[in-house]
Parts: C-alpha cells; sequence; structure tokens
C-alpha cells in the first residue's frame, strides 16, 4: 500500500474514517499501525500497546477469532459471525461424578445457548463505525485492526468527558469501558491488569515473527475517577454472596442450586467441609465447550453438572458457582472430584483457531495462585490437572473420559504466568525429562476437527506425539485402557504428552528420546537445536524388589476393612495396565486410601473413609495414576 497521512481527529466530534491506505512509516509493519492508530486517534500509543498485550499479546492469529469471535491485535469481536461456525464439541460418555456408589449420572447433552450477545461481543461492528473500514478488513487486517481498537477507545474517552491527553494515567476510564464488562468491579479489574502490563512492559516475537516491545513505566499510577461510569450494575457483596477469590480478579457469586428434584435425586454438587474434612489437592482445568451466558444457565440447571468457577474470555471475569468447601460433580472421577476444586473457561477444545485471550490467561492464573496458596497445592502439572489428564477411575470408564481443554491450552504460558515456569532442574543426561515444546512453532498435525472432523488447522500446540521407534514412520504408541487403535485425532490421548508432565527416560537415539509411558518404551523428536523437552530431576517410583510388575490405578480408596457398617466397599479394582520391572515413573508425592461417601441430600450420613493403605500418585500415560506405597520403591533421580 501506498503511505499517506492519518488526519487527527477530535475527541469532541465523531472520529474520522482511516484512510484505506495509510501506512505510517518507521519500524515493523505492526509497530507502524500502532503508531499510526495512536496519532490518528490521540490515544497513547502504550495504552494502545497495554490493551492489545492483554488481549492478544500483540499476536494476528491469522485473522482467525477468538473463542468469543474476537479478531486481530485488539481482539475486536463479531461472535455472531465467529460463533455461527463454531462446532460444538462432545467428548464422551463420561460420569461426571464418578462414583460407584450412586448410579452414574448421564446428563443429556446440550449445546450452550447463543442467545442475544451483549455489547462486548459486538465491538468490530462499532469499530467498523467509526472508521468507515469494512468489517472484513478490520478481521483481516492487522494495521486497521488496531485502527479500530484506537476508535473505540477514543470514543470511550469521549463518552466518559474525558479529553485527548498524551499521558497514559488520564485513559484508566477508558480502558475500563473498552473492556465491554457491564459492572464496574469486572471494568476495574480488567484496567487494573492493562496498567500492570503498563507498569512492568512486556516485549516479544509476534506470531507474524514482529518484535515488539513496549517499554516498563514502574511509576505509572493511573487516574481512576471515570470507574464509577464504566457500567449499569455494581457487582453484589455481603457475606452470603462474596465469592473466593483474590482481590486482583473481577468475581461475582452465581451459584449453583443444591436441591431435590424427582424421587431422591438432588443436584448437583454435594456439600462439605474441606479442607477439614479432606485436603484440596487439585485444580483442574477445564474449557466449556459453550459461550458465557449458555455455560451459566447449565451450571445453575440442578439436573446438570457443576464446577467452582468459570472464567470469561473477552475480560477475564470469574464467576464463583460452588463453594471450594463443597465437591462440584466436573472430573470424572470421584477420589479427584472430592479433592478438587474445577475451573471451567470459555472455550473449545477442536477449534485450534478459536485461541483464548491473555485476559483470561491471566485472571486464571491469579485465581490458581490464590488457590494453591490457600490449600498448599503444589504448582505442577500432577495437582494442576487438565481435564485430560483427570485418570479414569476404573477400566471401564477409560474409552469415555474427557479430553479438554486440550492441545492447544497453552501451559508453558499459563506456569510462566502461575510464577512456577518450566525450566530444565538438571544436566543434559538427566534421568527424567520435563515435556517443554516451543509452543509457538510446535504444531503437530491433528484431526477431528469443524463440522466434518477433518484435518485441524496448523497451530502451535503444547502436545507432543509418541512413537514405539526412533522414526516418524514408525506405529504410535497404544493405550490398550481405550480398546483402539492410536490415531492423529484430536481427542485421542494414547501416543502424546503435555507441557509440563515429567517422565523417566528409558533411552535415547540421536535427535530421539525414549520415556517410561503406560508400561512400554515410547519415543518423541527432541533435536538438540528444538528441543521439545528439557532435562529434570525428581523422584521416581519403580516396582519394589522380588515384583515383576505392580498394578495400576485409577483412584486411591482404602482397603475393604476401613470401610463402617453402612457404607458400601468400594472396589480398588486396577486398571489394564501394569508397571513393569526395570520401569520407572515421576511421582507427584504419596496420598491416603480415602473416600468421601456423600449419596443423599441429607449431609448426616456423609463420611470421610480413610484407611491404612497408602498410595503413590505417578505420572503414568497422558494421565495420571496410583500405585499402592507397598508394592513400590521411592528414589531420586
Amino acid at each position: 500500500m501506498a503511505a499517506a497521512a492519518l488526519t487527527l481527529p477530535l475527541l469532541g466530534a465523531a472520529p474520522p474514517a482511516v484512510p484505506p491506505d495509510a501506512v505510517p512509516s518507521g519500524g515493523t509493519p505492526l509497530q507502524k499501525a500502532f503508531s499510526a492508530a495512536a496519532a490518528a486517534y490521540e490515544v497513547p500509543r502504550s495504552v494502545l500497546l497495554g490493551v492489545s498485550y492483554l488481549q492478544s499479546r500483540w499476536d494476528t492469529h491469522g485473522g482467525a477469532p477468538s473463542v468469543t469471535g474476537g479478531y486481530g491485535p485488539m481482539h475486536l469481536t463479531d461472535a455472531r459471525a465467529a460463533l455461527a461456525a463454531t462446532t460444538h464439541h462432545d467428548e464422551g460418555a463420561e460420569d461426571p461424578r464418578g462414583d460407584d456408589a450412586r448410579p452414574a449420572l448421564r446428563p443429556k447433552a446440550r449445546v450452550p445457548r447463543t442467545g442475544s450477545l451483549p455489547d462486548r461481543l459486538a465491538t468490530l461492528p462499532r469499530a467498523a463505525e467509526l472508521t468507515g473500514l469494512s468489517a472484513e478488513r478490520l478481521r483481516d487486517d492487522p494495521a486497521a485492526n488496531v485502527a479500530g481498537g484506537a476508535a473505540l477507545l477514543a470514543e470511550a474517552q469521549r463518552e466518559l468527558g474525558g479529553t485527548p491527553s498524551e499521558d497514559p494515567a488520564d485513559w484508566y476510564g477508558a480502558v475500563a469501558r473498552f473492556s465491554g464488562a457491564d459492572d464496574t468491579a469486572s471494568a476495574a479489574a480488567y484496567a487494573d491488569e492493562v496498567y500492570e502490563v503498563l507498569r512492568a512492559g512486556a516485549h516479544r516475537v509476534t506470531d507474524t515473527g514482529e518484535p515488539v516491545a513496549l517499554t516498563a513505566r514502574p511509576e505509572l499510577a493511573p487516574d481512576r475517577s471515570a470507574l464509577p461510569g464504566t457500567g449499569p450494575r455494581a457487582a453484589s457483596a455481603g457475606p452470603a454472596t462474596t465469592p473466593e477469590c483474590p482481590a486482583t480478579v473481577s468475581c461475582e457469586w452465581i451459584p449453583a442450586p443444591y436441591e431435590e428434584f424427582g424421587d431422591g435425586d438432588y443436584g448437583n454438587h454435594d456439600l462439605s467441609d474441606r479442607p477439614v474434612s479432606q485436603p484440596v489437592r487439585y485444580i483442574v482445568v477445564h474449557d466449556t465447550e459453550g459461550a458465557w451466558e449458555g455455560v451459566l444457565d447449565m451450571v445453575q440447571d440442578p439436573t446438570y453438572v457443576s464446577w467452582h468457577y468459570s472464567l470469561r474470555s473477552t475480560d477475564g471475569h470469574i464467576a464463583q458457582h460452588v463453594r471450594v468447601k463443597d465437591v462440584a460433580w466436573h472430573a470424572g472421577n470421584w477420589y479427584v472430584n472430592a479433592g478438587s476444586v474445577g475451573l471451567e473457561h470459555e472455550g473449545f477444545l477442536a477449534e485450534p483457531d478459536a485461541w483464548y485471550t491473555e485476559a483470561m490467561y491471566r485472571s486464571s492464573a491469579r485465581l490458581v495462585r490464590y488457590l494453591a496458596g490457600k490449600y498448599d497445592i503444589p504448582l505442577d502439572r500432577q495437582h494442576i490437572l487438565g481435564h485430560d489428564t483427570v485418570p479414569g477411575p476404573t477400566a471401564a470408564t477409560l474409552p469415555g473420559m474427557h479430553t479438554d481443554p486440550g492441545p492447544y491450552w497453552d501451559w508453558a504460558h499459563y506456569f510462566e504466568l502461575l510464577g512456577s515456569p518450566l525450566k530444565a532442574t538438571a544436566g543434559k543426561n538427566g534421568g527424567l525429562v520435563t515435556i517443554r515444546p516451543d509452543y509457538a512453532t510446535h504444531g503437530p498435525v491433528f484431526t477431528g476437527c469443524g463440522t466434518a472432523g477433518g484435518p485441524c488447522a496448523a497451530h502451535g500446540s503444547s502436545a507432543v506425539r509418541l512413537y514405539t521407534d526412533h522414526d516418524e514412520k514408525s506405529a504410535l504408541i497404544r493405550d490398550v485402557g481405550l480398546g483402539s487403535d492410536p490415531t492423529t485425532g484430536v481427542n485421542d490421548l494414547s501416543s502424546r504428552v503435555s507441557t509440563g508432565q515429567q517422565y523417566a527416560v528409558a533411552g535415547r537415539w540421536g535427535d530421539w528420546t525414549a520415556i517410561w509411558y503406560l508400561g512400554q518404551k515410547a519415543w518423541f523428536r527432541n533435536p538438540k537445536g528444538r528441543p521439545t523437552a528439557v532435562p529434570a530431576a525428581g523422584l521416581v517410583v519403580t516396582p519394589r524388589k522380588g515384583l515383576d510388575s505392580v498394578p495400576v490405578y485409577g483412584r486411591a480408596y482404602p482397603e475393604k476393612a476401613a470401610y463402617p457398617e453402612g457404607v458400601p466397599v468400594q472396589d480398588v479394582s486396577p486398571l489394564p495396565y501394569t508397571l513393569l520391572k526395570g520401569q520407572r515413573y515421576v511421582t507427584g508425592g504419596e496420598v491416603p486410601g480415602e473416600y468421601l461417601y456423600a449419596v443423599t441430600f441429607d449431609r448426616s450420613s456423609h463420611q470421610v473413609v480413610r484407611g491404612e493403605e497408602r498410595y503413590y500418585q505417578i505420572q503414568f500415560g497422558h494421565r495420571v495414576a496410583f500405585v499402592r506405597a507397598a508394592d513400590v520403591t521411592v528414589r531420586r533421580v
């Protein structure tokens, strides 16, 4: 495009259209776009960069929409067009409760409704009106997209009575308004996160290979006086409605119902007294497979399932539904449910281009750090679980277990935000490895996306594929528990590992590394110049002396003798795997044999059964598993 000057708008009037061929001079194309849009709409360049970073980390995603229909570096939303093309993902026949003492819970599968769209999901059409650019160009052209975001910020500043200012401190209210939040607390939390970015600064190479930098301003103190005008409602408050969240996020209480219905049925969670009754050991990361409003409808249905928190993509807003002391029905394994907190993130597993926003990643990380600190939960992949790493409780349940959040969740970035980055902890020939591909450039091929279940779009991924030999032409690793041949399907976990998971090294061959996985040796490409794993050290278990193999379990239940009268004994049935002599598996620590008996609406019969049996949790395959402590020896490698 030919270079042209941009006419500066007047904040007191409607902003002018951006000339279609305007390309500012100096810097990379994206840097030019930020400079030009900042000048054209009299928005401080740093504010524009900060907002864009919180939305997209300055990535363009090739023009593909986010999980809520947001496009480009500024995440301009056109959700009606984007959601119309989204395929709902049905993961399988998992019983979300996973408790053998009760009939399987099989809620009817539903696609969360879209309904009427709030303003926060239609910012792109408004940006088109303000700039005079077409919706198509705002979706596909990063420079136009940045201009659209600048126009929206300028409009927000004007509506709040502000005037043009070069000082980023004067734009707090406009940034809060840009979030689209419908309450002041959510808008303020969003603006606070943007200003945290401005104070800390940022720099990275975007998905188009362009370096972008934002200079740190640690002294920056925003003017919050415009905040009261950012939303039509105030967040609820009071002892009965106060959510359990850190002060640094926007969080509201939208309760899941604890109600009786039908003949002895009740839903959609169990009352408890954690951590007094039993520890909170895990946090489980899910994706919603639906849009925000519809997901909230479902969790408020007593006949449906439940989880503790939902997180919104556009601004990172959080809704809590179940108190942490209580047990939600979310993970498909009662042992895990009884000791976990479930987080649902607005998103879609089989839509690789439906990217998650930085706002949601950061809000989720703040919540997880808060919960982990409060309940002493280790920040590692054996305690911060994906739903896809929760084990099937019995052999029969293995094929139906859910697979979210899937291979496109950026675990490496998530753990950076958690303050526990995944890095090498041993020398180059360490006995363990931590899976750690470069998310942006590592893109294994997946199938099973879209309405036809065809090839998934090329995309960065946290997943690394496993083979039976050090050759990509060799067969994929087979998971005998699934009873099917391995594939490259986006929901097929049989032959892949995920970022942050740790395994014992079983061999090396050139650019290939072998690990112990599901009782067999599994190979993955790990070239020195572009590693997909880093060396690690830690504790492993191996069969104790005299045992050729030991059974593997999907839950750590107590022995038969521990059950009191009136509580049915729960089988401790092994999964169809064995841990063989000479093999080693990384352990996440020792856990007790424990079972929460809670099958009635009346809590008087609820109790926690504890036995003498102890277990070690291990990273056995893609999912974690358990082995009896009496069967194994633990040592450091």
